[in-house]
């Protein structure tokens, strides 16, 4: 009941957001702060959340050759994913070209040199810049940056130690597998503060470039959106089905969390409650726990599909033109500079603006897709979230440890009489061909 009053709310939110920035926009442009307080709020979990639930996701495992078996997996599987999503991007960029044909609209946008001046501080130019940022000098710093590659390095090195001591850190794990309940009901009352947030959010937005904005950018945020959904359909969708997973059901599981990610544009607040959802429905803890806060560094599909388009976009904008052997250089480079992207708003510009900088490509299209960042962030971001959700599933049953039974519970239990008018029996396969309770 709590999650559906939760859910009607957001939606109330998001409809007076847009109302209040369409009528109001003098006043909706000052909501901003109420977007900020929430995200600010949302950026206070993330840390301690992750630390420990990565650690105990790791350390649960018992010893170092499962943890490296898993990592090996989890790293192939989201290799292959955002490769494939890197070439989604490319290839629905040159097919709708929406770059050509907007060049005079550069001259109404501004932010362009705050933006590259940011860039120039977080692009690696080199593997070996790169490589060195993976590395902390200090995990308190680390955490206070919100530099969650750093963190994701430190917490493999921490929970590594602990399998190879052994019962002598079982109070480190106690002390842990507490932290970890604690912060989900600290983000359970975060999660409270949701509506406030996406109201000032998008009341921001509409009110700052007004209703007439998305139809100047219709072409944009049309190409983004169907390459989004066919990338969902399609590469998602075969992933699902290679392990008989529903699809649907997993989608329906997840759409709290989805629809928080697509309003507020920020997957990391969706995260706690979709790594608790993950766990209800059938994947281990020790896996959820590796997997999703892993995901938010190496597999973040709908940024790396949006920075492909990005790149394009911006070439095609100024009429420069790429072979395709420059479009695939550009795509390795981005397979790397991707995978430091954060989960928060915003970010992916500053990235698109680095590696633009990098192939000494002109940078007019980051001024161009400033303004409807807003909106292509909702997309991408809910991307994020759903791509990192099935990889737990996709992960858990490559270990042979998802389960099914618990899935056909979770289902029964928010989906009411559903298994009854099931008859897609394979949706529900049991795990090692064990017998099918109550199909």
């Amino acid at each position: 009941m709590k999650q559906s009053k939760l859910t009607i709310a957001i939606f109330i939110a998001l409809t007076l957001g847009i109302i209040a920035g369409w009528a109001f926009p003098d006043i909706a442009v000052r909501m901003h702060v109420l977007a900020e307080i929430f995200l600010r709020m949302v950026k206070m979990i993330i840390a301690p959340l992750l630390f420990a639930t990565l650690v105990v996701g790791i350390a649960g495992h018992g010893d170092v050759k499962s943890v490296g078996r898993l990592g090996i997996k989890t790293i192939a599987y989201f290799e292959i994913v955002t490769t494939i999503a890197l070439f989604v991007g490319l290839g629905f960029a040159n097919l709708f070209r929406p770059g050509e044909g907007m060049g005079n609209i550069a001259s109404e946008h501004t932010g362009l040199t705050s933006i590259v001046q940011m860039a120039s501080t977080v692009q690696h130019n080199t593997f070996g810049e790169l490589l060195l940022g993976l590395f902390p000098t200090s995990i308190f710093q680390s955490m206070a940056d919100g530099n969650l590659l750093q963190i994701v390095v430190f917490c493999i090195f921490f929970a590594l130690a602990i399998c190879a001591v052994g019962d002598k850190a079982k109070p480190i794990i106690d002390v842990l597998n507490s932290l970890a309940s604690i912060m989900f009901k600290f983000t359970e009352y975060v999660m409270y503060f949701a509506p406030i947030g996406i109201f000032g959010a998008i009341a921001y937005t509409v009110g700052s470039n007004g209703i007439k904005i998305l139809f100047n950018y219709g072409k944009i945020v049309l190409s983004l959106y169907v390459a989004l959904a066919v990338f969902v359909l399609v590469v998602l969708f075969a992933a699902c089905k290679i392990v008989n997973i529903s699809i649907r059901a997993l989608f329906k599981a997840i759409q709290e969390p989805a629809l928080l990610a697509f309003t507020t544009a920020s997957s990391e607040a969706a995260l706690p409650k979709a790594m608790s959802i993950m766990e209800n429905f059938g994947v281990p803890k020790s896996i959820v726990g590796f997997v999703m806060p892993t995901g938010y560094t190496f597999n973040l599909d709908g940024s790396t599909l949006y920075l492909a388009m990005a790149v394009i976009f911006s070439t095609q904008l100024v009429g420069y033109p790429l072979t395709f052997e420059q479009q695939l250089v550009i795509m390795f480079a981005l397979m790397l500079t991707s995978k430091g992207i954060a989960g928060v708003p915003r970010v992916a510009l500053i990235v698109l603006a680095g590696t633009l900088a990098s192939f000494n490509i002109p940078i007019l299209g980051v001024a161009i897709l400033l303004g409807i960042d807003q909106i292509l962030d909702m997309g991408r971001t809910t991307v994020n979230l759903i791509g990192n959700c099935v990889a737990t599933v996709v992960i858990a049953r490559w270990e042979n440890q998802f389960d099914y039974g618990k899935m056909r519970e979770f289902i029964k239990t928010n989906d009411g009489l559903r298994l009854a008018t099931v008859t897609n029996i394979e949706d529900f396969k049991e795990n090692d061909g064990e017998e099918k309770n109550g199909i």
